[in-house]
């Protein structure tokens, strides 16, 4: 049987103002811009994307719900988005609430900071990702089965972590270099493991809705529910289970409502399951589908930029030396026992901060440079740079024993 699964990221970090050398020692508040109409005000660009995408594509999605018993579809959610979801919009909270208790809606486990600790200290990595569980617990009152890392960072040591750590599913990006003649379109079992399933992006119909659908430059524009619908039933002859992972702001706001993306969105999903054969699974429901495979990923392997490497985030020496820096803090920061401090640190930890500082060119330096709150790469690394050495200040001045730390 053809099955969508239909992956949507929801995520939004806490943006830090533009800090100064004169702030530093004197103003520890680094995420509120007071200026409502700055590029870096957090809780003006969460208002307007909620208004451009997550209320009109949570409604979508609902309508769809109630309309269709076949339909499913997943979601992660991070903490942080969370985080502004109830200070500045509960009534999304409320929504979410509403389409998880339906039972077709499933939330797929991450760090709660949309971090890349895992590559840097394997301990706060772990307290993240437990802090994100208790998250959705609290809010949804269930747990997470299957696990998804920032930007779809993965490899087989983090595939082998997620199988101890108990997870059924780990999700990853179903990379041309490590597939070869292998079709994304199965499901496969991580090199090492025993259990877990691993669950690749089909990134080619991925893209197409995410990243190609108003590009009136590209060959197939304009892209229609017919058409699209065709590429799917082909792809499944090469396996019956097609994974499109995406940002849930494709809807709205990187795809604006004006190129028809709504409407597109809501005859997909009619017109494919008019077939009966047809339906939508969860990604824990997929990881019931026997694999076909193994796959090893030594090298670590993401969904972003054309390289899919972690030179999005580590590929300049400022990136480097901005994480060697706020990692570097880490020990002094649980030794204050200062739980703002703690909190500050980790909003720090967000991938997008050291997105912001790529200086890679052509297209993927033009994606960058749109997802950026900063007026260039050079002025976020400043900026993050002088909030480093107002936590080093702040730690040399909060002292606490290491045994009362305030990990969670």
């Amino acid at each position: 049987m053809p099955s969508i699964n239909l992956y949507l990221h929801i995520h939004q970090p806490f943006r830090f103002r533009k800090y100064t050398a004169f702030d530093i020692g004197n103003n520890s508040d680094y995420w509120n811009d007071k200026n409502l109409s700055s590029k870096n005000n957090n809780e003006r660009i969460f208002k307007k994307v909620a208004k451009k995408s997550y209320h009109p594509t949570f409604d979508l999605l609902e309508k769809n719900l109630k309309k269709f018993p076949k339909f499913k579809f997943s979601l992660s959610i991070t903490g942080v988005w969370l985080d502004q979801a109830e200070k500045w919009d509960p009534s999304l909270i409320e929504q979410l609430k509403r389409i998880v208790n339906t039972g077709r809606v499933e939330i797929v486990a991450e760090t709660y900071y949309h971090s890349l600790t895992f590559f840097h200290n394997r301990q706060e990595f772990e307290l993240q990702v437990s802090k994100h569980r208790a998250k959705i617990k609290q809010i949804f009152g269930i747990e997470p089965k299957v696990f998804r890392n920032t930007e779809l960072a993965y490899n087989d040591e983090l595939a082998k972590w997620a199988e101890d750590f108990g997870f059924a599913g780990i999700l990853a990006e179903g990379w041309d270099k490590i597939l070869g003649w292998r079709s994304p379109n199965n499901v496969y079992q991580p090199a090492g493991c025993r259990k877990i399933k691993l669950l690749l992006k089909n990134y080619r119909l991925s893209d197409d809705i995410a990243f190609r659908f108003s590009d009136r430059g590209w060959k197939e524009w304009p892209l229609d529910v017919k058409k699209y619908q065709s590429w799917l039933t082909t792809s499944t002859a090469n396996g019956p289970l097609i994974n499109l992972f995406m940002d849930f702001e494709t809807f709205g706001e990187h795809q604006w409502e004006s190129s028809g993306i709504f409407d597109f969105l809501n005859g997909l999903i009619a017109s494919w399951l008019k077939n009966p054969l047809n339906d939508f699974v969860t990604v824990f429901d997929a990881t019931k589908i026997k694999p076909v495979d193994k796959i090893s990923m030594k090298k670590t392997v993401t969904w972003a930029d054309s390289e899919r490497d972690l030179t999005a985030w580590d590929g300049n020496s400022m990136q480097k030396r901005a994480a060697t820096e706020l990692y570097a803090l880490y020990p002094k920061v649980l030794n204050t026992n200062d739980a703002d401090l703690l909190e500050d640190f980790r909003r720090l930890t967000t991938s997008d901060h050291f997105y912001y500082m790529c200086t890679k060119y052509w297209n993927d330096g033009d994606v960058h440079a749109y997802f950026s709150a900063y007026d260039s790469p050079y002025d976020a690394s400043l900026y993050f740079t002088n909030i480093i050495r107002d936590l080093e200040f702040r730690c040399s001045n909060r002292k606490a024993p290491a045994s009362s730390h305030p990990q969670i």
